[in-house]
C-alpha cells in the first residue's frame, strides 16, 4: 500500500514537472510573438528576408529533431536550452499572426484552444479505453494533412485550406488525448523503476518530462494555429 502510494506521488510529480515546463514554453512563445509583434525593426528583420524567415524553420526542425531523436542522450542543461530555444523561436515565427488577425479573435482562438485541450487532456488522463491505435491512424491522417498542406501551398484554395484546417481541429485534439495517455503511463513506468537500476534516474527522468512538454506544446500550438485559421478574423477584411 506504501509503495503505490509512492508511485502515484512519483506520477503526480512528473505529470507537474510536464505541465510546467509546457507552461513556461507557451508564456515564452507568448512574450516572444507579442514582443516582436510590437517592433517594426524585429518584424523587417524577420519577415522582410525570406533567407531569415527560411532559416528560423530550419533550425526549429533541426531543434524538433534533435529532442526527437536524441533527448536521452542530451544532459538535462542541454535539453532545456534546446526546448526553451524552441519555444522562443516558435514565438518568432508565430508574431506574424498579429499582422493577419485582429487581436481579439487571436485571444478567442488561444482561450478555446486552452479549454479543448484541457478537456481532450482530461479525457487522456481518465479513460480506461486504450488510445494506441487511434493515436497511430490519427499520426497516419497527420501525413496526409501535410502532403495537402503542400500541395495547397501552390493550388492557393481556400476550400482546401479550410478542410485542412477543419481536420487539424480534429487531428490536433486526438492527439492531445492519446499523448496525455502516453505520458501518464510514461509517468508510472518511471514510478516503478528503482534508481540503482538507472545510472543517471534522476536526469532520465527530467529528460523524459522535457520531451512530453515538448510533445503537449506541439500538440497546443497546432491546436490554436488551426483554430485561428477557422474562425480567426483578419485585419484585411
Amino acid at each position: 500500500m506504501k509503495t503505490r502510494q509512492v508511485s502515484a506521488e512519483l506520477t503526480q510529480s512528473f505529470m507537474q514537472r510536464v505541465f510546467f515546463w509546457m507552461g513556461g514554453a507557451l508564456a515564452l512563445s507568448g512574450v516572444s510573438a507579442y514582443g516582436v509583434a510590437q517592433s517594426p525593426v524585429l518584424m523587417k528583420f524577420f519577415f522582410a528576408n525570406m533567407w531569415m524567415l527560411l532559416g528560423l524553420f530550419i533550425v526549429q526542425i533541426g531543434i524538433a529533431v534533435a529532442l526527437s531523436g536524441w533527448i536521452m542522450r542530451l544532459s538535462y542543461e542541454s535539453a532545456l536550452a534546446l526546448f526553451l530555444g524552441y519555444a522562443a523561436l516558435t514565438g518568432i515565427t508565430l508574431s506574424s499572426i498579429f499582422m493577419v488577425y485582429t487581436l481579439p479573435s487571436i485571444v478567442s482562438a488561444f482561450c478555446t484552444a486552452s479549454a479543448l485541450f484541457l478537456a481532450m487532456g482530461m479525457y487522456g488522463m481518465i479513460t480506461k479505453r486504450d488510445l494506441t491505435s487511434m493515436g497511430a491512424i490519427t499520426m497516419m491522417i497527420l501525413f496526409g494533412v501535410i502532403i495537402a498542406m503542400l500541395i495547397n501551398m501552390f493550388l492557393r484554395s481556400s476550400a482546401l485550406d479550410y478542410v485542412i484546417s477543419m481536420v487539424s481541429v480534429v487531428i490536433f485534439s486526438l492527439l492531445t488525448a492519446y499523448d496525455m495517455q502516453k505520458l501518464k503511463q510514461l509517468g508510472e513506468g518511471i514510478a516503478y523503476i528503482d534508481e540503482g537500476d538507472v545510472v543517471d534516474h534522476a536526469r532520465v527522468t527530467k529528460n523524459v518530462a522535457l520531451f512530453g512538454a515538448f510533445t503537449l506544446f506541439l500538440d497546443f500550438v497546432n491546436l490554436f494555429l488551426a483554430l485561428l485559421k477557422l474562425f480567426g478574423n483578419r485585419r484585411d477584411k
